[in-house]
């Protein structure tokens, strides 16, 4: 089911497909390019597209793509394949950028990844930085493959978004609560938010698109037993007892626990991390600590990929993408300003 509310066709973005190698296993088309957003990227028109391929093969499929589409790569294109794929799989967030591309007469921006390190992302949050853009109904599945293992990584993420939001809000809240909280999870730290994001990017995101959220996640929160679910009044009541949050913690991806486990256990303790999220379940400032693991993974997996993309993108390209976001950011605080 919530696959099925990931999953949309389009005309137009199969057109822009088939300008590409077809060795996919996954094709996505996300942001405000595709979703109504509000605030200064809510002009769809004017929007620049953004993909994501997913690949079984990245050194083939880029050797393939560089004889289709040389002029969309940077500098390191003369590298071949075999570099442009380490590059893509070692450093920053596992993703391989090519932005500001003129294809099919709209801009767009697509990103390379390969299917065992989305799958990965998805269940773990290595970095967040695919996962989190699949954890919002503002996704398009453009093409996809019957890999089960990547169908389930995508369910889990799902679910898992459910459960870290669920840990860091009260005993009772909204439907928007609970989507605004889900929406913010891999911005947190994301340096896209402190320099060249519209801070408001969440509340823009959330607001026009509370159906869909509801579309992607209903089923989820219908099934699961430590949560309340009053659909017809759009409010949730979850188990915030120590035997509940328990139970949440022990579902988060394993790196999240791992984080939170760096984040309590003191020195010379040597606790597991099963001991460590025990205490953690009887804590006041559980969220508190939970929003802190999630800083720990998605700050430092943004800066390295921000870094990364002025090398995959080219000097000229990176900062002429980069005053497009700044601007985006100037628009959005004076709206809020005034």
């Amino acid at each position: 089911m919530a696959l099925q509310a990931l999953q949309s066709s389009g005309v137009a973005f199969r057109r822009i497909l088939s300008h590409f190698p077809e060795e996919l296993s996954l094709a996505f088309a996300y942001g405000s390019g595709v979703y109504r957003q509000a605030g200064p990227s809510s002009n769809q028109k004017k929007a620049m597209l953004d993909f994501v391929f997913t690949v079984d093969d990245p050194v083939a499929w880029h050797s393939k793509n560089l004889k289709k589409n040389w002029s969309h790569y940077s500098f390191l294109k003369v590298l071949g394949p075999k570099i442009i794929t380490s590059i893509q799989n070692n450093y920053g967030a596992g993703v391989y950028y090519n932005p500001l591309i003129m294809c099919d007469s709209k801009l767009i921006k697509y990103g390379v990844i390969s299917t065992g390190i989305l799958i990965e992302d998805l269940l773990n949050w290595n970095t967040l930085y695919i996962a989190g853009r699949l954890q919002k109904p503002v996704v398009k599945i453009i093409a996809m493959n019957e890999n089960v293992a990547l169908r389930a990584a995508l369910d889990k993420n799902l679910k898992s978004a459910v459960t870290a939001a669920f840990l860091m809000l009260p005993e009772s809240f909204s439907e928007e609560d609970l989507f605004t909280m889900i929406a913010g999870l891999s911005y947190s730290g994301d340096l896209r938010m402190v320099v060249g994001e519209n801070k408001a990017k969440v509340m823009d995101i959330v607001k026009p698109n509370i159906a869909h959220f509801r579309e992607l996640y209903g089923h989820i929160l219908q099934d699961n037993p430590q949560v309340v679910y009053k659909i017809q009044q759009g409010r949730l009541e979850i188990d915030k007892s120590p035997e509940g949050q328990f139970t949440q913690l022990l579902a988060l991806p394993k790196t999240l626990q791992q984080e939170i486990h760096n984040i309590m256990d003191p020195p010379g303790k040597n606790r597991d991390v099963e001991e460590t999220l025990f205490q953690l379940a009887n804590d006041p400032d559980c969220g508190d600590i939970v929003h802190l693991g999630l800083l720990a993974i998605v700050r430092p997996s943004s800066l390295r990929q921000s870094t990364k993309g002025i090398f995959t993108a080219g000097m000229k390209k990176s900062l002429i993408y980069s005053s497009q976001k700044l601007h985006k950011m100037w628009k959005g605080w004076l709206r809020k300003t005034f």
